[in-house]
């Protein structure tokens, strides 16, 4: 990946300090991205083989429990995101990045401590790990959106779609080589220790965001409270920044949905399709849901070209039809072992490299400087509100109408926030589009 060239003019020219950004301070935001990744997707992708294997959770409800934990998590997350979000713009990003960090990997380390600690409360092991989640995605809620927010700290409107590329690569490559790679341990050295490699990337996160991470964040607001006014103005005023919260609430979900109930279709059909070990189904999974994250981790940089030559708006337009129509194609699988489940598995990369890449774009052009983080606080509020909704009507729908239902369903909302976007890009008064039509002059 390139180092992409900072331009001192341009609508976020008030930020001197972006001239002085040098290359290798960009290389250490790709290497911080890279690794909270693969911290977040190890510890949902372990997660089913976890219940299973170690706590001893049955197919009956598996669905349900998998998603229910997830859903509580993002339930947690969402009292804490769009504050966190405004904390960013009074004392910086980097302070809440190491502290999540911190609080990820410490608790990934205890997780397999579990069944003794619920032995030694009298409380039932599978309650302890609800709360070593919650407490594992709290983390991961301190770190990922301030993490986004700086990304805009260190671009301009004219760079951040390709800036914002090379991110989405190196996020990319976080879950691609766990998939590929990482989730092939469970087999080798257990699932236990495999937890314990997850915490102890988290910490090394913490000490390399400390060391290498540059804060840019020039905090101004002095008011001690969130900037309802000034974000629910903006987000009256552009009908842009409300499709970009739209596809938040869609496009978030995407991977945690795909990574969840794929890999339980795998695990917990295991002995039912290929008469199978769970360790080798989730080995199995582990392929599968790894190309899904090649294909995103080459087609995203083509997806950040894109968005800057067509615009933000049509590239969403683009993006949501084809993860729609790769969503929905995943009802013509019965079994997930045959590979032809690899056609509608790569059609939903390419789609979800882009409603993952623009709209958080989109976000970021139009979010003031110095209420960025507020704006972005409220884009992953919303991303939660989806997580939440989607995961708790999937969970129900993998448990009782079948494994693929849940991508079905996803499908359709893809392709009817779609055709909204469609009316969007038509209105003439949809506001910028095209990146260089672009003027924030006005916020």
């Amino acid at each position: 990946m390139a180092n992409i060239p900072i331009k001192n003019d341009g609508p976020d020219a008030g930020n001197s300090l972006v001239e002085d950004l040098e290359g290798y301070h960009h290389n250490a935001l790709y290497l911080i991205v890279a690794i909270v990744m693969i911290f977040l997707t190890m510890v949902l992708a372990l997660q089913p083989l976890y219940l299973s294997r170690v706590l001893g959770l049955g197919r009956d409800n598996a669905g349900f429990v998998n998603a229910n934990i997830q859903a509580i998590t993002e339930l947690v997350d969402l009292l804490f995101v769009g504050y966190l979000g405004y904390i960013s713009d009074r004392i910086g990003r980097i302070p809440l990045i190491v502290y999540g960090f911190l609080l990820a990997g410490i608790t990934a380390l205890l997780a397999p401590f579990d069944r003794w600690v619920g032995a030694v409360l009298g409380v039932n092991a599978l309650v302890i790990f609800y709360v070593v989640r919650v407490l594992m995605s709290l983390g991961g809620t301190l770190i990922w959106p301030q993490i986004a927010t700086l990304t805009g700290d260190y671009t301009r409107q004219e760079d951040r779609p390709l800036l914002l590329a090379n991110v989405g690569f190196m996020m990319a490559f976080g879950v691609t080589i766990v998939y590929a790679v990482f989730m092939q341990l469970p087999e080798q050295i257990g699932v236990t220790a495999t937890m314990w490699l997850a915490g102890f990337f988290a910490l090394a996160g913490a000490w390399l965001a400390k060391k290498l991470l540059v804060e840019m964040v020039q905090p101004r607001m002095v008011d001690r409270s969130f900037p309802f006014r000034d974000v629910w103005e903006l987000i009256k005023r552009e009908q842009g920044l409300r499709l970009s919260f739209l596809s938040a609430f869609t496009a978030r979900n995407d991977m945690v949905l795909v990574g969840l109930f794929l890999m339980t279709w795998f695990v917990y059909f295991a002995d039912l399709l290929e008469k199978t070990s769970h360790e080798q189904a989730a080995s199995r999974a582990g392929l599968v849901i790894g190309w899904l994250g090649l294909v995103v981790l080459i087609t995203i940089p083509i997806w950040g070209r894109v968005t800057a030559r067509i615009g933000r708006i049509p590239a969403i337009v683009i993006g949501l039809l084809i993860s729609g129509i790769g969503f929905a194609s995943m009802g013509l699988i019965l079994n997930p072992f045959s590979w032809w489940i690899v056609i509608p598995v790569t059609i939903i990369g390419v789609g979800q490299a882009g409603c993952v890449l623009v709209p958080q774009t989109l976000a970021l052009d139009l979010a003031p400087e110095e209420i960025r983080g507020s704006v972005l606080g409220v884009f992953n509020t919303v991303g939660c509100f989806g997580v939440i909704f989607f995961l708790q009507v999937g969970g129900i729908l993998f448990d009782w109408l079948g494994p693929t239902v849940p991508f079905l369903f996803m499908g359709i909302v893809n392709l009817a926030l779609f055709a909204y976007a469609l009316t969007v890009m038509k209105d003439p008064r949809k506001g910028p589009v095209m990146s260089e039509d672009l003027n924030l002059s006005s916020i």
